[in-house]
């Protein structure tokens, strides 16, 4: 009788601690690792914004977290090349680096040989995994000539993670904002984003209107919702 009762206290205590164990085992296997990309911030802080990008893009970790991060198909740019190799090119000459609110960074530059064609890669830093987006402008190129205040451009918006369109991050719409209200490297006139493409991690694309990314615009927004018009010469750089 003496060990049927020791059993029994056995088991009861067994049912008392087993709860508070498994729920610190799911905590545990919940909680995710923080992604240390402080090696990034640092590149905010240089004085020149040429060697500011330079230095980032030389840094050997950049091209590995591109790749790891930015992954949706993407046929703008020609089929066969990865969003990865579309970033690169896009950053292929230095822009700069800027940091907002200790948390947001923001890099920028343009296709070699076609600066109109540009790009900028924005990361929130705050999350232990990161948001990344990365926006590319596109000349429609049946439209008017990269010299003309009226030629028209579409912004193609990666981002790492799926994002409802309709309620995109306010802290990259500001960068959007800032960015497209700057001209491209060695032009005067502003670019008018007329058609935009938001971009899900599974290349799923969704039209939204250039206001709704802060982009800039001074012409009527195009309403087509192909992802892929001829009117895109693809790729400028080597054409």
């Amino acid at each position: 009788m003496r060990r049927l009762i020791q059993s029994a206290a056995a088991a009861l205590l067994l049912l008392a601690i087993a709860p508070a164990g498994v729920a610190q085992l799911h905590l545990k296997r919940e909680k995710p690792p923080v992604e240390d990309l402080s090696w990034m911030w640092q590149y905010t802080q240089l004085e020149t914004a040429r060697s500011q990008e330079n230095a980032l893009l030389q840094d050997a970790r950049f091209k590995s977290f591109v790749e790891n991060h930015l992954k949706a198909p993407q046929t703008f740019w020609g089929k066969n090349k990865t969003l990865s190799d579309v970033v690169l090119e896009f950053l292929g000459v230095p822009g700069q680096v800027i940091g907002d609110d200790n948390r947001y960074l923001n890099a920028d530059g343009c296709v070699p040989h076609f600066c109109p064609d540009r790009g900028l890669l924005w990361v929130d830093l705050g999350p232990p995994h990161p948001l990344v987006a990365f926006a590319a402008i596109d000349w429609i190129s049946d439209n008017r000539t990269t010299d003309q205040d009226r030629a028209a451009y579409t912004l193609w918006l990666f981002s790492n993670r799926s994002l409802d369109p309709a309620h995109i991050p306010a802290a990259l719409t500001r960068s959007i904002s800032r960015w497209t209200s700057h001209p491209s490297l060695g032009d005067t006139h502003l670019q008018n984003i007329t058609r935009v493409f938001f971009v899900d991690p599974d290349g799923t694309p969704h039209p939204v209107t250039p206001s709704a990314i802060g982009a800039h615009n001074e012409l009527p927004p195009e309403t087509t919702t192909e992802s892929n018009p001829a009117s895109s010469t693809t790729p400028k750089a080597n054409s």
